[in-house]
């Protein structure tokens, strides 16, 4: 069965995000924390976190998807509400925008990784209309 149109690309751009993100916390982050005060540190640590946050949200969510379109989950169990995307809390939380004392590859993982859960928050609901 072929994947719906959505899930190629957006797949693809979580795995490139999450390998992005993985590769600026362990070397970049790491590089530049010597160089960040205490709280500029603390604040760099927690929305890093948040990039995490949203795209193991949004790859959970489109694993989910795989197993509904691979006959192995029905859409119902795949809505549920425990099967559903979380932390919005959390992931939506746009309180450091404008930080400036947050680096400029962190600003850009933030902004693409808020995009991606945002969309996928979208295409969630439309799913959700169409079962009701």
């Amino acid at each position: 069965m072929s994947q719906p149109a959505f899930f190629g690309g957006t797949y693809d751009e979580t795995m490139a995000l999450m390998v992005e993100a993985r590769n600026y916390v362990s070397h970049v982050e790491q590089r530049e924390r010597r160089q960040f005060e205490a709280i500029q540190g603390l604040r760099v640590s927690c929305e890093a976190m948040r990039v995490t946050s949203r795209l193991t949200q949004v790859m959970a969510w489109l694993l989910m998807q795989r197993a509904v379109h691979e006959g192995e989950v029905d859409l119902v169990e795949a809505l549920a509400e425990a099967n559903r995307l979380s932390g919005t809390d959390v992931c939506l939380d746009q309180s450091h925008d404008g930080d400036e004392c947050l680096p400029k590859g962190l600003k850009s993982l933030l902004a693409r990784s808020l995009s991606l859960y945002q969309r996928v928050a979208r295409l969630e609901r439309q799913m959700l209309q169409r079962l009701n």
